[in-house]
């Protein structure tokens, strides 16, 4: 099949785990097709092709790959019924749709496409899909548009960035495709509002409105700890039960750097204690915790929070009441890009739960409410705690307009 030069280039990427991100008609479906025939020319092959429906598997891709594969002149038999190709070196090639994807269970499979996979359930892939791949080792190609960074299809393409031994990723907008003219693509953006041209034409992800971290980018905060862990760790920790969650870091010269979390369901400010330990041991431990732990008891003998995690050595930083919502969101802002562009706030890859509250939380619709999720919220609130505690936002005393603010400069211990 001739592919153009983009196609050509995931088309000849070894990685076991390729992802493309593209904008309509670039031409996925085509090099959906040559993968899939490029697998199955491999003698006694077991190849999928899923969709998020059996209807659009059918549709999308049935006809044509029949077509392909009679030219080829490889097909012994075709099941209209199954959407199932037997070719004559005993290879296998079956089109599937992923809203019933528990009846995908219990096959080996050597090569996968996931076809708009932003469009299936990250469950279909986590619980189903990806143990099909295990005990041969398959490789999988993800294919689609943009679902937005809310999306699971956003964390499987940054997968290249944690995991480039496995993962490469790729992001081609329509025009690269060479499919559709540019005066179509001129057209279209007359026609659609930017996000959704944007989404749909050049393939980027975009953000969800009202987010509450606007100064959050993937691609300037997150970042790799590589230097020792120093003889100090700060820790944000927030108090719910599900989950109890902490965000861990270090000072750099350049300001914070998250290097690790917890985020343990069921559990109790004891155990984060001892884990806290196990994890950092014989290193002095700051811990900034949720105000309300001062009056919370935890313990059969009626400790508080904040006495045990005294009780354990740590050093405890809070006020009498913790700082009010919106001056810890501007502290974090703040610090994650200042008015000059300097970047104060950098997260390792491996602490997705905080990239992802940073990335994902919104305000509620038309106000200035932060969405309670429970997925985002508990770890943004430890992250606030000890970024607001270490750089503060205070009012300008020369000058006390409303919503005129600026962060402490230095540290406060």
């Amino acid at each position: 099949m001739i592919l153009s030069k983009p196609q050509g280039r995931i088309a000849n990427d070894t990685s076991r785990n390729r992802v493309a991100i593209c904008g309509r008609r670039w031409g996925k479906t085509v090099l959906a097709i040559r993968e899939l025939c490029k697998a199955a020319s491999i003698p006694k092959q077991k190849c999928w092709y899923v969709a998020p429906t059996y209807k659009q598997a059918r549709q999308v891709v049935f006809e044509e790959l029949k077509d392909k594969l009679r030219e080829l002149r490889w097909l012994t038999k075709v099941n209209e019924t199954n959407l199932e190709f037997s070719l004559k070196n005993g290879s296998t090639i079956a089109l599937k749709g992923a809203d019933n994807y528990d009846s995908l269970r219990g096959v080996g499979l050597n090569f996968l496409v996931m076809d708009e996979f932003a469009d299936i359930k990250p469950d279909a892939w986590y619980s189903t899909l990806r143990p099909t791949l295990s005990d041969k080792q398959g490789r999988a190609l993800f294919i689609g548009t943009p679902k937005g960074i809310g999306n699971w299809s956003y964390d499987i393409f940054n997968q290249a960035v944690e995991d480039p031994e496995s993962w490469s990723s790729y992001q081609y907008s329509t025009l690269s495709g060479g499919r559709v003219p540019a005066e179509e693509i001129s057209s279209a953006r007359r026609d659609l509002d930017e996000k959704t041209f944007n989404q749909e034409y050049l393939g980027t992800f975009e953000t969800y409105s009202g987010v509450i971290y606007y100064n959050f980018d993937r691609n300037r905060h997150v970042k790799t700890y590589t230097g020792e862990i120093p003889d100090v760790i700060h820790c944000g920790l927030d108090f719910n039960i599900d989950p109890m969650s902490a965000s861990i870091g270090v000072q750099t010269d350049s300001g914070f750097h998250f290097v690790d979390y917890l985020k343990i369901y069921g559990s109790n400010t004891n155990e984060v204690c001892d884990e806290i330990k196990r994890r950092y041991p014989n290193k002095k431990i700051f811990v900034y915790p949720d105000a309300s732990g001062r009056q919370r008891r935890s313990s059969a003998n009626g400790m508080t929070d904040h006495i045990i995690l005294q009780n354990a050595g740590f050093v405890v930083k809070s006020a009498n009441t913790n700082p009010a919502v919106k001056d810890r969101i501007a502290a974090v802002n703040s610090k994650l890009c200042s008015t000059t562009g300097d970047i104060g706030i950098l997260v390792d890859p491996k602490c997705k739960p905080i990239i992802e509250g940073l990335e994902r939380q919104t305000y509620k619709e038309g106000t200035q409410i932060p969405d309670k999720d429970n997925i985002t919220d508990h770890q943004n609130d430890a992250t606030g705690y000890v970024i607001s505690w270490l750089y503060p936002i205070r009012r300008n005393t020369q000058n006390t307009e409303p919503g005129n603010w600026r962060s402490r400069q230095g540290n406060r211990l």
